[in-house]
């Protein structure tokens, strides 16, 4: 009652409620941050809005899994949910929309965290790549979708001799899951066999990736963590692996690298049925993931195919 009182005083055109968890109406009984109360103050804020035309921001708690605390009702009377993400020790904050009534949800918001507060980051994938070292085994860089936009994201890989019964397998801004498919698919049909081998694989730059389209870069920094040998430092990789080792094609292939000739690079390895996208790049085309490592150099005396001249 009090901020609603206070708001028909105010008659802010902006009303930031921190947190609606906090918020209690007396009349109800129970305590502040109960179901009854989230979804009865919520109710009543919300109705506020449609009667004076503040705009109402509602703070809400997170659980530990990232997703909205409380009763599911509060996502339903609110016409936008907006997410706030970032690792704890990186400056990168994402700012993403989980429902948005009045437009998509696809679009995202990357911002640093600075001396001087948030600010807009205009080019995320050369903040990215700023610190990228050239020539150094296991790194490929993928060009990936967050919602529809493009970003270039280095892949990072690491394998090292294990003296464990089962090696270790440490994984950070990657799916695990997928992760543990490429590998499985590289020893069964690609004969790169990393059993006995602690393996370390990172997106740089504190993103989470989830894009299928980063499998093959995966497998072409698995392979050149492996082999020892890195990549080509104007070559991007692009693509789905399936079990069956077949290299699968990616949606929006044509945006990704359009990126990736914005940024200077030079050559992509894609799938086999991968449009012709017009970009001003090399498009390498493999069928399976075999073929790709024989296309960067990375299986057993391979010559490397895919080296550009500057």
């Amino acid at each position: 009652p009090h901020v609603l009182a206070h708001a028909a005083e105010l008659a802010p055109e902006v009303l930031a409620v921190d947190s609606i968890q906090t918020v209690h109406d007396p009349a109800l009984g129970s305590s502040p941050g109960s179901v009854a109360q989230v979804r009865e103050c919520a109710a009543q804020l919300v109705q506020l809005a449609k009667t004076r035309s503040p705009a109402v921001i509602l703070v809400g708690h997170v659980t530990k899994e990232g997703t909205l605390a409380g009763p599911r009702v509060l996502e339903h009377v609110v016409d936008t949910v907006l997410s706030f993400e970032g690792e704890r020790h990186h400056a990168l904050r994402l700012l993403r929309a989980q429902k948005h009534r009045f437009g998509s949800t696809d679009e995202l918001g990357l911002f640093e965290m600075s001396d001087a507060g948030l600010r807009a980051v205009a080019d995320p994938s050369c903040l990215f790549l700023g610190d990228r070292r050239p020539g150094v085994a296991g790194c490929a860089v993928v060009p990936v979708l967050d919602g529809r936009r493009p970003l270039l994201v280095e892949v990072q890989a690491l394998v090292a001799g294990s003296s464990l019964t089962m090696p270790r397998r440490s994984v950070q801004g990657l799916d695990s899951a997928r992760v543990a498919l490429v590998l499985a698919v590289l020893e069964r049909r690609c004969s790169v066999s990393l059993a006995n081998s602690d393996v370390y694989a990172s997106a740089a730059g504190g993103v989470r990736v989830g894009d299928p389209g980063a499998d093959l870069g995966i497998a072409l920094a698995l392979a050149s963590a492996s082999s020892g040998r890195p990549l080509a430092d104007d070559v991007i990789a692009c693509g789905e692996i399936g079990l069956g080792g077949e290299v699968r094609q990616v949606a929006q292939t044509g945006r990704r690298l359009a990126e990736a000739a914005r940024l200077g690079f030079r050559a992509a390895i894609v799938p086999g049925s991968a449009p012709d996208t017009g970009a001003a790049l090399e498009l390498v085309r493999v069928a399976t993931v075999r073929d790709a490592l024989d296309a960067a150099g990375l299986r057993a005396e391979q010559p490397t195919v895919v080296s550009l001249a500057k």
